[in-house]
């Protein structure tokens, strides 16, 4: 009797451990991983069942897949902490570490998802156009809390069952840059072949004041067909966009920060859409043709951050091209790198954008002297000029001729007075183009609060003057060199000329405050420039 309990005790035992071992060892991913491969193309049905290949290959079968309890996962490294949900890999939310949402000392850290987004899951799959992250059942592998610093870099690995396929999520996070590289196996665990799609989606809230004319939320995307495009109407965002194009990148973007999905291979179909508030982004991989037991690998990288020149060069399929200066990049880029060069030195752009303004004058130095002395030029013709106009008073052709033939005569070139401002355009907006788009000038301060007082002032550079004193004041110094430059006795001409300043005035109303400063510095060093000459002739 007493044998028989042994040998009752001793099976019981066996049983024990070989169960208990089978699920700890699935629990922790010890168990070997079905073979991969990798195939692009529909594969011709099999005959047999998937163990009967499984035993002929001397290859193990899918591992049981045993669902658990959704929780959230925190990723934290230097530069960001994200949390994601172990119910599909959705991402919560992106807190970037180094940058506010405003000025104000108590303001929380930039979310690159947001709460409207997050809801909607955010980076989740999509397997024949069902939520997976919705739909079916997942598994989560790895450390809840992970932390990491310098150079390192961590793995999460979640692993989902909807419709007789099997998803596995395995994503790669580092420490020192905002880029995600992700894997996705795809296995057919059923016993018939299937062809899917699968789409790679991104979500993301308004990056900024929704009614912000300078600094739009906006779908953009980078192709070799097209290049750089965006959409930010809403309208037509609400309509919905698709493309089928070689896509390197899609994302969401502002002036400053990006969210962008980035798929190893580019023979996608891209759809976007504003919903509820909600831009989101759609990468469709279609037909992907899995045989029983069969197994298929996408790759795609995912970036949420700061539109920073180094970084975004550095990260993969051209997402440096999302920082985008338009047709004045020429000249953008390397006022912005002096901008940068001088803030090194002197700790403060308001500082570094007066230098360079110092600097660009300097430069047209010459040209403003030429034209300084071609409207003195204009101006001892006035009297003379004016006999013509009283003489042919009637004849405006003859008028014409006469006055041409004075300029000829005294080779004076009466569009010289303006050539100087003519040139500086271009400088102007490609410096507008480099401050409107330059994150390092988001939230930089020049005077913080106004003079003798707490009140917060020119404590952005990127934003409008909240009190309006320096395009006011720009305004004057423009009317002020109206006043001493010499007039050209055409009466249209005078009022549009003195029109001028309360035009650039009211546009100048809302540009970044930082603009307004060089624009205000260059009046002023070209008043002293005009006074100068003027003293000397």
């Amino acid at each position: 009797m007493m044998d028989n309990k042994r040998v009752i005790i001793a099976v019981v035992l066996c049983l024990l451990v070989t169960v208990g071992w089978n699920y700890l060892a699935d629990y922790m991913g010890w168990l070997p991983k079905p073979t991969e491969q990798h195939q692009t193309e529909a594969v011709a049905p099999k005959t047999e069942s998937m163990q009967a290949v499984a035993q002929e290959a001397d290859t193990p079968a899918f591992p049981v897949f045993q669902p658990t309890e959704g929780r959230n996962i925190t990723v934290a490294t230097p530069l960001y902490t994200a949390v994601l949900h172990s119910q599909g890999g959705v991402i919560k939310s992106f807190m970037l570490n180094g940058y506010k949402q405003t000025i104000a000392k108590d303001s929380p850290a930039v979310d690159m998802v947001g709460e409207a987004a997050a809801n909607l899951g955010a980076m989740g799959l999509m397997l024949d156009g069902k939520r997976t992250w919705m739909d079916g059942q997942w598994s989560f592998a790895g450390q809840e809390d992970m932390h990491l610093e310098g150079s390192e870099s961590g793995l999460l690995v979640f692993t989902g069952e909807m419709d007789g396929i099997r998803l596995v999520r395995e994503m790669h996070f580092f420490a020192d840059t905002y880029v995600i590289k992700e894997k996705i196996r795809i296995a057919n665990v059923g016993e018939n072949p299937r062809s899917v799609r699968l789409d790679l989606t991104l979500g993301a809230s308004h990056m900024g004041a929704a009614e912000s004319r300078y600094n739009p939320t906006k779908v953009a995307w980078f192709s070799d067909s097209e290049g750089l495009d965006s959409e930010a109407s809403a309208d037509d965002l609400e309509k919905g966009i698709a493309k089928t194009l070689p896509l390197f990148w899609a994302g969401v973007e502002s002036n400053y920060f990006l969210a962008a999905v980035a798929p190893e291979s580019k023979d996608v179909a891209f759809k976007a859409k504003l919903q509820h508030g909600v831009y989101r982004i759609a990468i469709e991989k279609d037909a992907i043709g899995l045989a029983p037991g069969a197994e298929v690998e996408v790759g795609t990288n995912y970036y949420y951050g700061p539109k920073v020149a180094k970084v975004l060069d550095n990260a993969p399929n051209m997402l440096g091209a999302s920082i985008d200066f338009g047709m004045f990049t020429i000249l953008a880029k390397p006022l912005l790198g002096a901008i940068n060069f001088f803030h090194t030195y002197v700790g403060n752009y308001g500082v570094a954008i007066i230098i360079l303004t110092i600097l660009i004058k300097l430069v047209f130095w010459p040209l403003s002297h030429k034209s300084y002395k071609s409207m003195e030029q204009m101006k001892k013709l006035q009297p003379m000029m004016q006999k013509i106009r009283e003489k042919y008073a009637d004849d405006r052709e003859r008028q014409n001729q006469e006055v041409m033939a004075l300029y000829k005569t005294y080779k004076v070139n009466p569009a010289g007075g303006c050539l100087p401002m003519v040139v500086q355009i271009p400088v102007f907006f490609g410096l507008y183009q480099a401050l409107l788009n330059s994150i390092e000038l988001r939230h930089a301060s020049f005077i913080t609060h106004l003079p003798f007082t707490d009140m917060i002032w020119l404590a952005d550079l990127s934003a409008a003057d909240p009190y309006y004193i320096t395009p006011i004041v720009m305004g004057l110094t423009m009317l002020l060199q109206q006043r001493m430059t010499p007039s050209t006795g055409d009466p249209v001409q005078k009022k549009m000329m003195m029109f001028m300043p309360l035009v650039f005035t009211f546009m100048f109303l809302n540009f970044p405050a930082g603009l307004v400063v060089y624009w205000l510095v260059n009046n002023v060093l070209s008043i002293a420039q005009q006074w100068f000459m003027l003293r000397k002739a």
